[in-house]
C-alpha cells in the first residue's frame, strides 16, 4: 500500500519537529506530510519492504530518529522505497547514514553545515578552559560541603598552543574564539586554508607535528573509515607531557580505552569531552576520573541552533520538492554530480 494520499511528492520526517514547526507545516503546500515518531527498526524496515513508504520522495531524519530506524545502512537503504530520491539528515555529521550506499542508489543526503557551527565552538571552548583548570574538581568538591576539596593548580591558556584537528566550519570558529584567550592557534586539515579563510593567522602543520607540539588539541573531524580510531596509543606517546585534550566531534576518533591510559598515567593532564566511543555508554574509567570533564552529547542542545538547525533541514526539503536539489549536499552526493 502506497503512502500518497494525493497527487503531491511524499515526504516523510522521521522524529519530531520541536522548533520550527510553521517551516514544517508550511511544506503541506508542495508536498503530502507524513511522519514516524514511533516503532523500531525490524518495524521500519518491514514497512518499507512491504510498500508502505513506496511514493516518499524525501525523507527528512532527525538525529535521534536513529533509535527508530537504526543506522541508514546497507540493509536499511536497500529497502528504501524506490521512489526515494532526497535525505535531509538534521545535523553537520552524518555518519548515521552509508553516504555510498545511498549514492549507488542514486540517493542525495543533506545535511546542516553552518547552523552548528557557533554553538558547538562554545561548547569547545567551555571543555577546554574547564580541561585546563581540571575545573570538576573544585566544583564537585563545592557541591559536596568541602569548599575547594583538593584541587591544584591548573593553566592559564595564554601563550598555549592549541592544535586544532579539522578545520572545517567548527574548528574555524573555535579557532576565532581561541584568539581572544590568547592561544597560539596551529591546524591540520586535508587541505591548507586559503587565506580568506584563515584571517586568525593559524600555522598549517602536518598531522605528527600537530600532536607532537601542541599544549592542547581540540577534535573537530567528521567521522568515517580514515578518522575512526584516528588517535589511539601510538598518537597519545607522540603527544606533550600534560598535554590537554577536547572532543566535540564523534567519540570514535579517539580510542577510548587509550585516553583513559593516557588520562590516568598523566601523559593527558585533562581532558574535557562531549562524545564518546559507545555513547550513550561511557567508559567507567572517564567517569571515575575527576580529571577529565564530561559532558552527554550537547554540543547543539541550544534553543537558537536547534531552531537553526531544523530550519535548513526543512529549507532542503523545500528545494528538493521545488528545485529538485538540495541547498547543503554532503560531499558524497557533490561528487556524484560532477
Amino acid at each position: 500500500m502506497s503512502v500518497s494520499e494525493t497527487s503531491l511528492p511524499v515526504v516523510l520526517l522521521l522524529g519530531e519537529i520541536l522548533f520550527a514547526n510553521a517551516e514544517w507545516e508550511a511544506l503541506a503546500t508542495i508536498g503530502e506530510l507524513r511522519q514516524v515518531n514511533d516503532g523500531c527498526r525490524e518495524q521500519f524496515l518491514s514497512d518499507c519492504r512491504s510498500g508502505v513508504y513506496d511514493g516518499v520522495v524525501v525523507i527528512s531524519r532527525t538525529y535521534d530518529s536513529v533509535q527508530l530506524t537504526g543506522r541508514f545502512d546497507q540493509e536499511l537503504v536497500d529497502a528504501l522505497p524506490q521512489s526515494l530520491q532526497f535525505i535531509s539528515h538534521n545535523g553537520a555529521g552524518y555518519d548515521q547514514i552509508d553516504a555510498d550506499a545511498c549514492t549507488a542508489r542514486g540517493i542525495s543526503i543533506s545535511n546542516t553545515p553552518g547552523a552548528v557551527d557557533a554553538s558547538t565552538a562554545n561548547t569547545a571552548i567551555y571543555l577546554l578552559l574547564g580541561a585546563l583548570r581540571r575545573i570538576h574538581i573544585p566544583t564537585l568538591a563545592l557541591r559536596s560541603g568541602q569548599w575547594r576539596g583538593h584541587m591544584g593548580l591548573g593553566h592559564d591558556p595564554e601563550g598555549k598552543t592549541l592544535g586544532i584537528l579539522g578545520m572545517g566550519g567548527i574548528g574555524s570558529a573555535v579557532a576565532r574564539r581561541a584568539l581572544a584567550f590568547d592561544f597560539k592557534i596551529q591546524y591540520h586539515n586535508r587541505h591548507p586554508l586559503p587565506p580568506d579563510q584563515n584571517p586568525f593567522g593559524a600555522t598549517y602543520v602536518d598531522f605528527e607535528t600537530l600532536l607532537r607540539t601542541s599544549d592542547a588539541i581540540s577534535v573537530h573531524l567528521p567521522l568515517g573509515v580514515g578518522t575512526r580510531g584516528l588517535i589511539g596509543k601510538r598518537e597519545f606517546a607522540m603527544m606533550k607531557e600534560g598535554v590537554v585534550i577536547v572532543n566535540t566531534a564523534r567519540g570514535p576518533i579517539i580510542d577510548e580505552e587509550a585516553l583513559v591510559e593516557a588520562v590516568e598515567s598523566g601523559k593527558v593532564f585533562a581532558a574535557g569531552l562531549d562524545v564518546y566511543e559507545k555513547e550513550p555508554e561511557v567508559s567507567e574509567g572517564l567517569v571515575d576520573n575527576e580529571n577529565v570533564v564530561l559532558l552527554p552529547h550537547v554540543g547543539t542542545a541550544t534553543y537558537e541552533t536547534q531552531h537553526k538547525m531544523e530550519s535548513l533541514a526543512i529549507a532542503n526539503v523545500r528545494s528538493a520538492l521545488e528545485k529538485g536539489m538540495l541547498l547543503t549536499p554532503v560531499s558524497e552526493t557533490r561528487k556524484s554530480k560532477l
